[in-house]
């Protein structure tokens, strides 16, 4: 019954954006870039999406920092409620920008340092649980932190400190080390945060290259490579949501055999944020998709692709509000199985439309795959 009402949905949906696509199958070539259009997209992603995103980040993880001064300073339980929230609130607004994984977000590992995911080996839990054991001193200083393995500085770190084995000593005296790297962990993230934001708001940085594609152009010698960028952005995050985000810990029906699913193997899992941060990562997707208005890169008469795409953000970000709850909880209940079946059929459809249906209206060549990273 699960599956059968997932894929219901899902052939519902298909059968409502199908359609428009196909007409513009028959008319897909020749096709162009509209070539006019794309400064002004780029540099609305930019100034409406990128940068705005970073500043929420950094404001969050300013928020974090002073929600874990307060708990080490008194240790209590509202204290520790407190911090909790003041991370939940970082995973969202980091998800969100997360995305945007180029430029000075892979510079000097800071995307690493900020999320250390997946930890396919575990290598992170241990090495965490080895700095508390050992209360490595070197640990609660962030300025040295930063110069330890990427795994022990960031968000899964600080996952750990606060709703790992032990962690209810932070509500007293005994948790005073561990607070004290928990502390240290979120001065590292608001600074990467900074960074971030000020390598993005540098009027003559990467900014620049964005809003001017051409040949003296360090990044896009033309307008057609820094389509690709942005549209990459697209098709490159939707396909981390399906096969980074959701597989690891469910895969729907197996040979016929329904998947009982890896909770411990979401990202999150500990603190019960997975699908507040895949929803975040549909919602950042979604609105850089609007808030730039790439629907103006399409020739005009294909412009019912950016309705199918549109159609399906808001189905996919829909059906991840609805697996709330533990993600563990969310596995044993056969509706909310269902909706998972639902956000991966439809993950994938996603990405082929925005991959060959939005790709090959703005005029990219046969065969062209940014999955592939051709």
């Amino acid at each position: 019954m699960r599956l059968r009402f997932s894929l219901t949905l899902g052939l519902l949906l298909l059968a409502v954006v199908a359609p428009a696509a196909a007409q513009e199958g028959a008319t897909l070539s020749p096709r162009a870039l509209d070539e006019a259009a794309l400064p002004g997209v780029m540099a609305k992603a930019v100034d409406y999406f990128i940068v705005p995103g970073y500043r929420d980040l950094s404001r969050a993880t300013a928020d974090l920092v002073e929600a874990s001064a307060a708990l080490c300073a008194t240790p209590s339980a509202p204290a520790l409620e407190a911090t909790r929230s003041a991370f939940s609130d970082v995973v969202r607004k980091w998800s969100t920008i997360e995305i945007v994984r180029l430029g000075p977000a892979l510079e000097q590992n800071r995307f690493e340092r900020f999320l250390f995911y997946p930890d396919r080996k575990s290598t992170g839990l241990k090495q965490v649980q080895a700095i508390l054991a050992k209360r490595d001193e070197s640990a609660t200083h962030a300025e040295s932190l930063k110069v330890k393995s990427v795994a022990v500085q960031g968000l899964g770190a600080f996952e750990y400190v606060l709703y790992g084995t032990g962690a209810e000593a932070l509500n007293g005296e005994d948790g005073r080390f561990r607070c004290r790297y928990g502390m240290a962990i979120s001065e590292n993230l608001k600074s990467i945060a900074g960074e971030l934001l000020a390598a993005w708001e540098e009027p003559e940085g990467i900014q620049s290259a964005w809003k001017a594609p051409g040949p003296d152009n360090p990044l896009f010698r033309d307008n057609k490579e820094a389509a690709t960028e942005l549209l990459g952005v697209l098709v490159h995050s939707v396909e981390m949501v399906k096969d980074q985000r959701l597989r690891p810990f469910y895969d729907g029906a197996i040979d016929g055999n329904p998947d009982k699913g890896r909770p411990k193997l979401a990202i999150y899992w500990r603190s019960g944020n997975t699908m507040a941060s895949i929803g975040a990562n549909l919602r950042g997707l979604q609105t850089l998709f609007s808030i730039a208005g790439m629907e103006n890169l399409l020739p005009g008469d294909s412009r019912s692709i950016a309705g199918s795409v549109n159609f399906l953000f808001k189905a996919l970000i829909s059906a991840s509000d609805r697996v709330e709850g533990p993600i563990d909880a969310a596995l044993a209940d056969n509706k909310r199985r269902s909706r998972l079946d639902f956000i991966a059929l439809n993950t994938a459809d996603l990405l082929d439309r925005l991959n060959r249906d939005f790709g090959g209206a703005i005029g990219l060549g046969a065969g062209f795959s940014f999955a592939d990273g051709d």
